[in-house]
């Protein structure tokens, strides 16, 4: 039994205590530490396209960046941020990113689907030499991917 799961059920505890208090807020507190810190160490940046040159929406929709989810367990995207090195920044709605499975966030315009989302721009952002960085809801970085001229990728974690 890892020591993990031991603290994990004491947390559970006193937060059960705690809402027998009746305190309204926290439900939401409970949900929050019930969220494995651990889940998001399965996300991480997969491919990226920032091939796209030109103006149009198919050329900007062309320009993505993949989020890959590497475990079992489908994770809950919302507030999660990807940025450029420039600042710019696509911040994840309501999206539930399932086990094992990906997501392309687009530079243009489109309809979201649980398989690709539309960043609305107008412009690109990627550039030759960028780096893109997923945070979580509270602004943790869980992955980061670089590439330069040459194309070469490199992740730090």
């Amino acid at each position: 039994m890892s020591a993990s799961l031991v603290t994990r059920r004491t947390l559970a505890g006193l937060l059960a205590a705690g809402a027998l208090i009746g305190a309204a807020a926290v439900p939401a507190a409970a949900d929050d530490h019930r969220r494995d810190r651990g889940q998001h160490t399965s996300l991480v940046i997969g491919d990226v396209e920032n091939a796209g040159r030109g103006r149009d929406n198919r050329a900007l929709n062309s320009e993505w960046v993949e989020v890959k989810n590497t475990g079992r367990h489908g994770v809950q995207l919302r507030g999660f941020t990807l940025t450029d090195k420039q600042g710019n920044r696509y911040r994840f709605n309501d999206f539930r990113l399932e086990g094992r499975s990906s997501v392309k966030v687009h530079t243009g315009q489109g309809r979201d689907t649980h398989r690709d989302v539309y960043q609305g721009r107008r412009t690109q952002i990627w550039d030759e030499r960028d780096t893109a960085t997923l945070r979580d809801n509270r602004g943790n970085i869980i992955d980061s991917e670089s590439w330069g001229r040459r194309g070469h990728h490199h992740h730090s974690h």
